[in-house]
């Protein structure tokens, strides 16, 4: 999803013209769910994201085929219609803003202007000012949204604003955390770029937990929900752990997914290639090593989710809530990746049916 230095190809690979995908889906425990307010959301955050964010062609179309109102539908399936708009408005938002400071910023001061703006607003939603469009669509707005030929006249804030109305204090500090923590980890990965740094596998895990954007994704789960853990629930190691499960599991797959465009580009921010760089795998070998720790991730998150501790009968109720969510996130980023056209184009459904994946021409540096 993001990118950094330049990798040098060895001969070896650079004849190599496709590689097969792990089976993600033969024994897949997880059902794939879809909240039933997709369709009018998706529509509703389509028309938000091309607004706020001033897109046009071919920037328009690129944006809304990557469906953030299905991703959000993926990953949080029984929410009700407002938390889901909020939830699909933030992934439509995060799409843009991932890209713009993967492709268009090489300035890591320029990073962390933006980092202070959008953090100002997060603080702020309803006093602070600014130009930026990715500060300002943490704000507020009138809404007006055409379903089954009717006009409906929406008073309604930009996504953050709207997270506030319902929002627990705890999954609201929460969110605001880890999107720092994401804005510190892009600033780091652009100044990597800048500076043709690569990181070796113990860095890059560290640093991608940070920068896959899963942290604020989870506290999503307690909004979506209407739940509000307390400190010594999402303190609690048995917690941790499952939560690094599965920021483990999207990472890593996320990266087998995205690193034909990645390769293509030049990039080596992505654990198939940080793999074959440190450990000397060749592309398969890394390929499959990913898959590997996919499962192992899995796994994990099993193993934890048997020996959870009880807070007590209501707070469990919450935790089981949490937990599920969780899980969503695994099933979730799986189902979406092969419905979008996010990697793989109009191709995705046969990708997930033949797992073979054709490398693209690389671009000129």
């Amino acid at each position: 999803m993001a990118s950094t230095a330049t990798c040098t190809t060895t001969c070896s690979d650079s004849e190599l013209t496709e590689f097969i995908i792990p089976d993600f889906f033969s024994d897949f425990r997880y059902p794939m769910r879809l909240n039933p307010h997709c369709d009018v959301v998706s529509r509703a955050c389509e028309e938000w994201l091309c607004s706020e964010a001033h897109l046009v062609e071919p920037q328009k179309t690129r944006y809304t085929s990557l469906l953030p109102g299905y991703f959000a539908s993926s990953c949080y399936p029984d929410a009700d219609a407002f938390h889901l708009k909020v939830c699909a408005d933030f992934l439509g938002w995060s799409f843009t803003v991932d890209d713009w400071l993967e492709i268009e910023r090489s300035d890591v001061n320029d990073a962390w202007e933006i980092r202070d703006c959008c953090m100002s607003a997060y603080r702020d939603p309803v006093n602070f000012q600014t130009d930026r469009y990715t500060g300002r669509m943490c704000k507020s707005y009138v809404y007006v949204l055409r379903h089954a030929h009717i006009l409906y006249h929406l008073t309604v804030f930009r996504y953050f604003g709207r997270y506030r109305e319902t929002g627990g204090p705890g999954c609201t500090e929460r969110f605001i955390h880890a999107m720092d923590l994401w804005f510190i980890s892009a600033a780091k990965e652009v100044d990597n770029r800048a500076k043709g740094h690569i990181n070796d596998v113990e860095s890059y895990i560290e640093l991608r937990r940070d920068l896959s954007g899963c942290k604020s994704c989870f506290a999503l789960i307690e909004f979506a929900n209407q739940i509000d853990l307390p400190e010594e629930v999402v303190s609690h190691p048995v917690i941790k752990a499952m939560e690094e499960a599965t920021n483990d599991f999207v990472s890593w797959s996320n990266d087998i997914f995205s690193y034909n465009q990645e390769q293509s580009h030049n990039s080596t921010h992505n654990l198939v290639a940080v793999l074959m760089l440190d450990q000397g795998l060749d592309l398969q070998g890394a390929i499959d090593r990913c898959g590997q720790l996919c499962r192992i991730s899995l796994q994990r998150f099993e193993e934890n989710r048997a020996v959870l501790p009880s807070w007590g009968e209501e707070i469990d109720k919450d935790v089981a809530i949490y937990v599920l969510g969780l899980q969503n996130w695994i099933a979730g980023p799986l189902q979406w990746t092969f419905t979008s056209a996010r990697y793989f184009g109009k191709d995705a459904q046969i990708v997930k049916r033949e797992r073979t994946v054709k490398l693209l021409p690389k671009r000129p540096s």
